[in-house]
């Protein structure tokens, strides 16, 4: 593999293509959404995936985690599942007369939190410190998860039997949510004539290292920001916190992420400076899952849509 220790923005376009072209194999007819998750996780933030069962959640995570070299931990979120199945515990080894701590799953590049609202929500505040200060705290100690660290958690629509609504806190640690959706007619067809993007999985292997990654997401921070998009940027974070329609608008987390996002966006896109459609293709799936509509008028999947129809183009 190339030495990424000075990415040009060719060479950054090049890696990028590599990995959306295994993507787009394992995941068929989702172009976008494959396109949406690794911008996700190039402005080093966690993704959410919320759709029904069956329709490719994880095997999406699983072509991720083995497309960019990471190493990957997978964790069925149940309704009895403790934080300590997620953390870690520590436990009395008789050889060194102590307690030794056992990492849990959490120590891994990538974590897969599979239908992450079935836990009840102490289990799913495990996850806070680890997705927003990339640490654990145990007994009095702090341990630092590994780099790159991200969280991909997969969630079943709420009105299902046995989940958990995931809390305000937790939703805005996500960077985006993305939704699969049913695969399209030719997509399915291909499916049912043998090529199951799991089945593919075996055979995936890493297109760039853990490291390329990494150079990566440094590479995505330098793209150009002009002031013109900061402030279309704050036109649209205004609305939402201004605006009667939602009971509360977007975070400065969230803001804060929008720029790592756009910027990465921009990068796969192979462009060294922002635009307006960057912005507009990257917004809807960053404030769906944060913002509550106040009436019936908006459906939550509309919301981005409905901002930036609202908010001009100065």
């Amino acid at each position: 593999m190339q030495d990424t220790s000075n990415l040009a923005l060719n060479e950054a376009q090049s890696l990028t293509d590599k990995i959306l072209t295994q993507l787009n194999n394992v995941i068929l007819g989702k172009a976008q959404q494959n396109k949406i998750a690794l911008t996700c996780l190039l402005a080093n933030g966690h993704l959410l995936i919320e759709d029904l069962p069956g329709c490719g959640k994880t095997t999406q995570a699983h072509a991720l985690a083995i497309t960019l070299g990471l190493d990957f931990k997978r964790i069925q979120f149940t309704s009895d599942l403790l934080p300590s199945d997620i953390l870690g515990v520590s436990i009395y080894e008789k050889a060194l007369n102590k307690f030794c701590f056992h990492q849990g799953p959490i120590f891994s590049q990538l974590v897969l939190a599979d239908e992450v609202n079935r836990a009840t929500p102490k289990t799913q505040s495990s996850l806070l410190e680890a997705m927003e200060e990339r640490q654990v705290s145990s007994e009095g100690k702090t341990l630092t998860l590994p780099t790159p660290f991200f969280v991909i958690a997969t969630q079943n629509p709420s009105q299902q039997i046995g989940t958990f609504e995931l809390p305000e806190s937790q939703l805005d640690r996500f960077l985006l949510r993305i939704s699969l959706g049913y695969p399209v007619k030719d997509a399915e067809r291909k499916l049912f004539q043998g090529e199951s993007g799991r089945a593919k999985l075996d055979s995936l292997k890493a297109v760039i290292s853990a490291e390329q990654l990494k150079e990566l997401q440094k590479t995505s921070k330098n793209i150009y920001l002009a002031d013109a998009i900061i402030d279309y940027l704050q036109d649209l974070v205004a609305y939402t916190r201004n605006s009667n329609l939602f009971v509360a608008g977007i975070s400065t987390r969230a803001c804060l992420g929008l720029i790592d996002a756009v910027k990465s966006y921009a990068m796969i896109q192979g462009r060294e400076f922002v635009i307006i459609e960057d912005v507009q293709a990257i917004f809807p799936y960053l404030v769906a899952h944060r913002l509550e509509p106040t009436g019936e008028l908006i459906n939550s999947e509309d919301i981005g849509q409905h901002i930036i129809e609202a908010v001009a183009v100065v």
